[in-house]
């Protein structure tokens, strides 16, 4: 099953921080924190990752082109050209990193990667949220709810958007109100290429998709109730503390 990660906004409450790097390629400790996330799902043997950017694109690819050269031990053979990487925990990662735009909304990233999706189902989240989600059993949920679309439900320490949720079916879905009573889409997900047919042109997929598929019950929510973190602002990541 592939891991589709949105990675491409502009990130602009991170203030001067991303004025030089994306988003995602903040680092978190020792890494950016899109590592950390694709080291999650690599825990459950989810290895296929399709990344897709927009802002600052050329730092992702970049940075993914010599993961294994800045992270393992290597053997550099200079009579046959050759390099050979010892200890090389990404081995059996296989990435695609695609340009979706440097203004599209995240439904349209997800309409121009269409192609690329291979399996009827696949995982979707963002570049800049951490969980200790266990993916196997959210995989599982998925599958026996029979939803077009899975959302994990987190409740965070901070105000963002609302879900009403009645025997594991999503009833409301509110970006962002001015009042929470607790329980919000925390962005780990789950869907079938269903999904696809949801979305219009260039819209947010939180917005108009997610609407209407709560109006037809046809979005479930996973309750996560461990660890989970947004890091949407500077003070976000200072705060940052290994788990």
């Amino acid at each position: 099953m592939q891991v589709i990660i949105l990675a491409g906004g502009k990130g602009t409450r991170m203030g001067n921080i991303t004025e030089k790097i994306p988003k995602p390629m903040i680092r978190l400790g020792n890494k950016p924190m899109i590592l950390k996330i694709m080291e999650h799902y690599s825990l459950y043997g989810l290895n296929d990752f399709l990344i897709l950017t927009g802002y600052k694109q050329d730092i992702i690819k970049d940075y993914f082109s010599k993961l294994p050269l800045n992270n393992c031990d290597i053997e550099i053979d200079y009579s046959k050209n050759k390099i050979e990487y010892f200890n090389n925990t990404f081995c059996h990662w296989k990435i695609k990193i695609i340009n979706t735009g440097l203004n599209s909304n995240t439904g349209l990233r997800l309409l121009k990667a269409e192609k690329y999706i291979n399996d009827d189902y696949f995982h979707l989240t963002y570049g800049d949220g951490l969980s200790d989600i266990n993916i196997n059993e959210l995989t599982k949920f998925h599958i026996k709810q029979k939803k077009i679309l899975t959302i994990t439900g987190v409740k965070p320490p901070t105000k963002f958007g609302e879900l009403v949720i009645k025997d594991n079916v999503v009833k409301s879905f509110e970006e962002k109100p001015k009042l929470s009573k607790g329980i919000i889409n925390g962005g780990y997900m789950v869907s079938d290429k269903r999904l696809l047919n949801e979305i219009e042109g260039d819209v947010m997929l939180e917005r108009d998709p997610m609407v209407n598929l709560c109006k037809r019950n046809e979005m479930s929510c996973y309750i996560h109730n461990g660890f989970w973190k947004c890091f949407d602002t500077a003070k976000d990541v200072k705060s940052y503390k290994e788990i």
